[in-house]
């Protein structure tokens, strides 16, 4: 019986919803508009700036991916220093990215083809909230503070463990608000490197390869860590947090480089082929990187197979959008080996890159340019730049030419030039003031109680009671910190 009356209860509710949809269903659709061109402009701008500020978020994401990263790499001496330069370049670069840096990359040209002249501290004018293509101006801020700020911290890893912490305040400004937006304005703004049909779809020359060149200046400058043995990488202290780091800087990628579509809409193509290249990229990176290294001293080297598979994405970043899958295997491949070939070199020139960073950024930076000249192909990248031009694309792919080569290296190198003369000035001024390297009494007691007072371990590692304000030295007696 009560199974009967459940049934009877079901079927009555079924039959009065039927009635009310039989009675007021078909006013209600018909009550409606049809969509309009409007309608769908407006949804296609809401979904695009959906994808962009989601795709922001992970880039973003990879402010954490560097600090642990670093942090795993080095000594444990100086991990509460890296963690807090990492985490402070977030917000320093927001607000001069803000202030500056977005108007100088992306504003109205002035003819120059050099740097924009509008768009500073967006948000403030009305105006300035219009639409940036499919996205709002505001939309595009954010996405593009997020690879800023990447572009920015690349530099501390190479330089960890010595650089004084006001001198890397002070060159994170710079940085942020003129060295890198000007580089960003020439390939990405409509700049002069733009308007030669120059390719970088996601970062490999505005990003890496500028990251790259100062973080080597950066380590070229301070000069090497207290305790470097030549030929031998110093030890990292945890690379756990190295694989954690790094793991959540491939997860940043699937925003970094998709995400340059800025939209979504229309392009599931060419979101498709980016995913799939930047997965090919990192996965053969690494395989390359370990498999190398393996052959060279007979051990699987974790911390190699990591910047391994950096590197290969490092490598793809550029071309993603306009290669095929087995040209992204070929880039990820050889860039694995540029970069541990890289550290190698370094090593023999005596400048201490603590974790690989000109390495990973710099040296795989450029192959991935000069890859986009070798495999891009024509019929991907018409749209991009030069549509005229029936040569225009990879110099071994049918239909290709030398022309798109020559305009990578040049751009390239111009950018490696401008990175060179901007940030010798600025860490040669640093130096001068006595603002780039720490205290020599840091390389006894270790940057972090130095400049912190604090220790990431501190059962292990324990901070001294009282440490002298005035030489920031251990009083006798206290316990002197090992090395790692």
């Amino acid at each position: 019986m009560r199974n009967r009356s459940s049934l009877i209860r079901r079927l009555f509710v079924m039959a009065i919803a039927t009635l009310i949809l039989a009675a007021f269903g078909t006013s209600i659709s018909f009550a409606q508009d049809a969509p309009t061109a409007e309608d769908f402009a407006s949804l296609k701008i809401g979904l695009d700036t959906s994808w962009v500020m989601i795709t922001g978020f992970l880039v973003f994401f990879m402010q954490l991916g560097f600090a642990i990263l670093e942090t795993g790499m080095i000594s444990q001496r100086g991990a509460v220093n890296a963690l807090l330069e990492n985490f402070i370049e977030a917000g320093v670069g927001a607000l001069c990215w803000w202030f500056i840096g977005f108007g100088l990359a992306f504003g109205v040209d002035n003819g120059s083809g050099l740097f924009g002249t509008s768009l500073f501290m967006p948000g403030v004018e009305l105006a300035d909230t219009i639409f940036y293509g499919n996205i709002s101006v505001l939309t595009m801020f954010f996405f593009q503070f997020a690879f800023a700020a990447t572009a920015s911290t690349i530099t501390t890893g190479a330089m960890a463990e010595r650089t004084d912490f006001v001198g890397n305040l002070i060159y994170t400004v710079i940085v942020t608000v003129f060295i890198y937006p000007i580089v960003v304005h020439w390939v990405w703004g409509g700049g002069w490197l733009f308007q030669r049909g120059f390719i970088d779809f996601a970062g490999s020359n505005v990003v890496h390869t500028v990251g790259g060149v100062i973080a080597l200046l950066g380590a070229i400058f301070l000069g090497p860590r207290k305790d470097k043995v030549w030929g031998k990488m110093v030890t990292p202290h945890n690379l756990g947090l190295a694989l954690i780091g790094t793991l959540i800087l491939w997860v940043g990628w699937y925003g970094f480089n998709p995400g340059s579509t800025l939209g979504i809409v229309g392009v599931a193509g060419t979101v498709g082929i980016v995913v799939l290249n930047t997965t090919m990229g990192g996965g053969v990176g690494l395989l390359s990187a370990m498999f190398f290294q393996y052959f060279r001293s007979g051990k699987w080297d974790l911390a190699v197979t990591l910047n391994g598979s950096l590197a290969g994405l490092v490598a793809v970043t550029a071309g993603c959008a306009f290669v095929s899958p087995l040209a992204a295997i070929i880039m990820g491949a050889v860039g694995g080996i540029i970069v541990i070939l890289w550290g190698d070199l370094l090593e023999r020139l005596k400048i201490d890159d603590a974790v690989g960073a000109s390495s990973v950024h710099l040296a795989c930076g450029v192959w991935g340019i000069l890859a986009v000249g070798l495999f891009a192909e024509p019929s991907l990248i018409g749209f991009a730049a030069n549509p005229a031009n029936a040569t225009w694309g990879g110099l071994l792919i049918p239909g290709g030419g030398i022309d798109l080569l020559v305009t990578q290296f040049i751009g390239s190198v111009s950018t490696i030039i401008w990175c060179v003369v901007t940030g010798s000035i600025m860490f040669g001024a640093l130096k001068a003031m006595g603002r780039l390297r720490v205290n020599k009494i840091a390389d006894t007691i270790g940057i972090d109680m130095y400049e912190h007072g604090a220790s990431i371990w501190p059962d292990i590692l324990p901070v001294p009671e009282e440490i002298d304000g005035s030489a920031k030295s251990i009083p006798t007696g206290a316990t002197q910190p090992s090395g790692d």
